[in-house]
This record gives structure tokens, sequence and C-alpha cells, in this order.
């Protein structure tokens, strides 16, 4: 590897997101002087980043080398791992490459954000490989809890990969036919030198389970509720979920009601690309309230707790959908770590009017999309790989997965996190250097640095309040707060703070007091120092100087 990170005769893997972090997946491999990316996720935001929606991965790294990627290969259609394809493809100019449907979730993407002619989207039907600069690469179909979930063989002239994206072991799929262990057990004995995989679930002592056991699940649950009305929550994407609920709809008699444009989108890209084609023809809000109670069974959007969300707005007795006491809610969906708080506000608020709600850990209604520690050793027996490299984790996950990939006898277990050049061969594995990463922030329409000044001082208003002092042409300071705990004492705090500037600008001397710097940092600092004494607080302070 040349000094600029140039590869050489060689294979390496660099992760810029989704390794130490669960979403927001971008992998890239380089040898031969090329890099290849593999997919391009995003991440949705949280408190840290106020009025912000979503989060990318900082692309520095390859953007300044965009001679040298060769074309970006997405594993399947979540938002972590193809979410970021709008802001940064046209920037990243090469090709694309999915499957069938991903595709379709991808072209639907590009054309919303008016660039559908301008990037090129090859579309992979089978798993016949195909060739993007010195890599020659062939889909490998695994169960994931979205249609078409693909691992990625990898051929170099260093040794094969074996890219797992998001996976799972499933013997009652629902939807697609996964590769058998037969079939990658011939893998194995093909050779595999590296296997990058998700260590998401990895701490899960149990399989994952089966989506053929959520059907029956399912079916329990509403036949179990003969009489009422039933709203199950689930993930827009997993088209399987939205398989086994219109069967059930129909072996239980209820007509089905779909609310939320993202289970809409899903359900016509899943019937463009071949699924979904016993689906029920579905009703509209006003005659499914006009059914009988216990004749209706509804999809709903929003189990993660999202505010705009068709549950939400249920929830809050806003929405064309009603619900009533004793009516239930089946949560077909698992908590996404950070959104407890925001489910357990839709939550309280259904349990407020009597609304039953039923979630995973009551019954089988919902299984994993990634696989647990047996699923893990299972697949390494197979394949026998003769390096593992867990991604698609926080630190504690990857490096539990090396734990178990020793204990399974992999030869060697490299732990990364993003920004570590790893050298997968030739020679001994391990970590060549590191490169800087980060994050960017969709903050209304512009691209920023997460911790960038903008965001950060949004964080300390929000957490320290703002004051705004004008001083007027004879230096009287006028007040404005906000976001401080001063009302009752408003009137004294601006008294004490008056005084404090006075004071502050009678020790500025000679050429000082003209100069509107140093007036504005004197005004400025005895600001914050009687905020501090009469709040606690540190706010941030804005001085402006009006006329002379």
């Amino acid at each position: 590897m040349k000094k600029d990170f140039t590869p050489e005769k060689e294979l390496l893997f660099l992760a810029l997101g989704g390794s130490a972090e669960i979403g927001m997946n971008v992998n890239l491999y380089g040898c031969d002087g090329k890099w290849l990316m593999v997919d391009l996720g995003m991440t949705f935001s949280g408190e840290q980043y106020p009025g912000v929606d979503l989060v990318f991965a900082d692309l520095e790294f390859i953007e300044e080398r965009l001679d040298d990627l060769v074309g970006i290969v997405l594993t399947h259609g979540h938002e972590d791992h193809i979410g970021a394809i709008p802001y940064f493809a046209e920037e990243l100019g090469v090709p694309l490459y999915a499957t069938p449907f991903t595709a379709d979730l991808i072209s639907r993407k590009l054309e919303e954000a008016g660039l559908l002619g301008e990037i090129t989207l090859n579309v992979i039907e089978g798993t016949d490989s195909f060739a993007v600069g010195p890599f020659d690469i062939g889909y490998v179909p695994l169960a994931h809890s979205i249609a078409e979930g693909n691992g990625l063989i990898i051929d170099t002239p260093y040794g094969r990969i074996f890219h797992t994206g998001d996976w799972k072991l499933d013997e009652e799929p629902i939807i697609g036919d996964p590769t058998t262990q037969e079939e990658l057990t011939e893998l194995g004995d093909d050779g595999i030198l590296a296997m990058v995989c998700d260590s998401t679930n990895v701490f899960n002592p149990n399989p994952s389970g089966s989506e053929g056991g959520v059907y029956r699940g399912l079916m329990d649950e509403v036949k179990r509720h003969e009489g009422r009305r039933v709203m199950v929550t689930t993930f827009a994407s997993n088209v399987a979920r939205l398989h086994t609920l219109g069967e059930v709809a129909k072996a239980t008699g209820r007509k089905l009601c779909v609310a939320g444009r993202s289970l809409d989108r899903i359900i016509e890209v899943a019937q463009d690309s071949g699924y979904l084609q016993d689906f029920p023809k579905t009703v509209d809000f006003q005659t499914a309230m006009q059914l009988p109670r216990g004749d209706v069974l509804i999809m709903a959007t929003g189990g993660q707790g999202e505010p705009r969300a068709a549950l939400a707005r249920v929830a809050e007795d806003n929405h064309p959908i009603s619900l009533q006491k004793g009516d239930v809610v089946l949560f077909s969906s698992r908590q996404i770590p950070g959104n407890e708080i925001a489910i357990g506000r839709v939550q309280n608020k259904l349990a407020e009017r009597g609304i039953v709600m039923v979630t995973d850990r009551q019954s089988e209604i919902h299984v994993s999309g990634h696989p647990g520690r047996p699923e893990l050793e299972a697949m390494y027996s197979w394949l026998r790989p003769e390096i593992l490299v867990p991604v698609h984790g926080e630190i504690r996950h990857m490096q539990e997965q090396v734990r178990v990939g020793q204990a399974a006898g992999i030869p060697h277990n490299v732990f990364q996190k993003n920004g570590d050049i790893i050298r997968l061969a030739p020679g001994r594995p391990g970590k060549l250097a590191e490169v800087r990463t980060g994050r960017l922030v969709l903050d209304g329409d512009m691209i920023v640095p997460a911790d960038g000044e903008a965001i950060s001082m949004r964080r300390r208003m929000a957490r320290e309040g703002v004051i705004v002092v004008a001083l007027d042409s004879s230096l009287r300071p006028h007040f404005e707060v906000l976001g401080m705990p001063l009302d009752e004492d408003m009137t004294e705090f601006q008294v004490e703070a008056s005084a404090d500037i006075v004071q502050a600008l009678g020790k500025l001397k000679g050429p000082a007091r003209k100069d509107r710097k140093a007036l504005t940092e004197a005004v400025r600092l005895a600001t914050r120092r009687a905020a501090t004494r009469w709040s606690g607080k540190r706010p941030q302070v804005k001085v402006i100087l009006i006329g002379g």
C-alpha cells in the first residue's frame, strides 16, 4: 500500500461506516490500485443532533480517490444500506449494482431526487458473477427481513471474500429461496479467505427464529381477538411479514387496510418485482371504519414510535383509522435501540385509552433478521474461512463475535472499526493504518459535518439556553433571554447583569474602550457570569452593538 493508501498487490478492507455502530453501512475493498464500495447507507438522527433527521458516513477518504473507485454494490434494500445513495451517488460518479427488488427501491429514490437519468444502475438477475474492475462478484441469496437479502462472493487475485450483508438462517422464509447449507458448504470447499460478517445479534444464544413461526403466531393472535379491531405494526420493508399478514387476513375472514405511505410503496415495489402476487385487495380507511370491528385487519407504520407515523396518530386519536377500548395492537417488530422512549410514549397513550397491546415478548409475532450465535457458528462451519472480520455492530458486538470466531477455530479473527485499513492478504491479516472518518448530517437542505459549529452550537443552546444582549449608542444593555429558568427573577437578573456590564466596560482602558471586539467580549463574559450566578447555567451569549 502506497503512502496515499492506494492498494498495491494486496487485498484491503476499510469500513467508513457501520463498524463500531449499527447502521450507516459503507465498506470498501481495495486491490490492484482500485476500490470497490459495498453498500451506501445512512442512519436516523437522535437527540445528539437537534433538528436533524438523517446521518451519513463521511466519505472524504474515497471522495479524494474517485479515480480509483470502480463501483458500488448493494446487498439489499434497507435504509442503512442504500439510504445515502440519493445524496452521494452523483458525486461518486460510478455505476451501482443491485438485484431487481433493491434496484426498484433505489430507482424510486433517484427519481425523487431528480437523478434517475444521471446514475448508472445495473440490475443483476440471478447469481452469475459480474466484473467490477479487478473484482469478480456474485450474489448469494440469504434470508433477511426484506426481499432479496444477499451476501456477496467477491473474488480477487489475492483470495475470495464472503461478505454476508445482513442475514439469518430460516427454514421457512416465506419469501425467496435462500442458499442452502449444501450450497454454502460447497462455497467453503472452494476456499474462503475472509468472511466479513454481521454482528448485530451475536449476544442472542438462540437462533433468530423463522418467518413461518411468525405466521402461526400472528394467526393465533388474530383469531384470539375475534370481534375486536386488530392493528399490526411492523417494518414496512419486511415483505415476508406483509405476505404473512395478507394470508392471515384471508384465513380469518378480515378485510385488510393499509395505513402508511412506506407500506404502500413497499407493496407496490414488491408486486412490480414479482412478490405479493396473491396479496388481498385492500380497503380504504372509510370502508375499514364502516366494517364490523372483527372484520378488519389494519397494517400500520410507526412501531418505532415515529411521531408522524400512522400508529402515533392513531394513539393520539387524530387519524382516519380509530381504535377504542378493547381493540388490539400487535407489535410485530423489535425495539431498535434508542427508540425505547418514543415507543413507550405511544404505548402509554394506547394503554390510557384501554387498547390492548401484544409484543414479541408475549407472543411469537416477530423474529429478528440477524443471526444468533448458533447461526453464526453454523455458517462458520460451512464456509470455514481463514479470516473473520466482524462488522455491522457496536464495539461490544464485534468484540464478542471475535471471541465466538476464536472458539469456533477460525485461524484469524480481526477486530476493526471505522477508519481502520485492514490488509487481508498477502501475509498475516491485520491493521495497516488508520484514516479519518466521521459523520455528516442532513440539516435542512444542506449536508454538514456532524461535529461542525452549527450542530455543536445548537446542542449548547438546547442544553444551556441563550441570552441576546443589545447595547444601544449609550452602551445601555437590553436583554432577550431564551430557554433559561429565570422567569420569576428576570427583573432582578437584568438589573444585576446590567451593573456587571457597566463595571466590565469601566475596566476597559485607552483604545479598548472604542474597540468593538473588546467591547463585545467584555459584555459577553459579564453577562455569562451573571447568568451562571443566577441559574447555574452557562448560556450562549450573543452581543449586538447598535449604532456607533
